[in-house]
């Protein structure tokens, strides 16, 4: 990801993010991957109604999908409103989901969702990333790293 794609994900008006995927996980590689949608769901999407929490990809018949993406039902929806909780299929390019097939056969590995955002023509794009899962004694490491920039943050600003 080069500086202009991280500017312009910083510019969308929308960004929702799965805050608990880097404190679960290492990520080793990361794509970005269009989303198929339907109509009410976009308009969700672009009110800043939907979550990341507890999703997940998965791999079936050389398609990707995400499994618990929750996405609000359109408040000004009709009868053909969509469902909240359903799997929804990325785009990637068939080298891309290749690669990711064979690096989540290894032990430990996992396809996660870490940001939903809107691109410049006004579609949304999810950052995957390939993870390993951490142990517990990483997670408190972490921890510990946030709480010492924290602290460091509160020394500085006091000076």
């Amino acid at each position: 990801m080069n500086k202009e794609e991280q500017e312009l994900r910083k510019k969308s008006p929308v960004q929702i993010k799965n805050k608990k995927a880097s404190f679960e996980y290492f990520f080793v590689d990361t794509y970005t991957a269009g989303i198929v949608l339907t109509g009410t769901e976009i308009k969700s999407i672009r009110l800043g109604k939907a979550s990341l929490v507890d999703t997940y990809c998965y791999i079936h018949n050389g398609e990707i999908w995400v499994k618990g993406m929750s996405i609000s039902p359109y408040s000004y929806g009709s009868y053909n409103n969509h469902v909240m909780k359903r799997d929804r299929k990325l785009l990637l390019n068939k080298r891309e989901i290749r690669h990711l097939a064979e690096d989540t056969k290894q032990p430990g590995f996992t396809i996660v969702p870490t940001l939903m955002f809107i691109d410049q023509n006004g579609r949304a794009k999810v950052d995957i990333a390939l993870c390993r899962g951490k142990k517990q004694y990483d997670k408190r490491q972490t921890l510990k790293a946030k709480e010492d920039r924290r602290e460091m943050d509160r020394v500085i600003k006091h000076y």
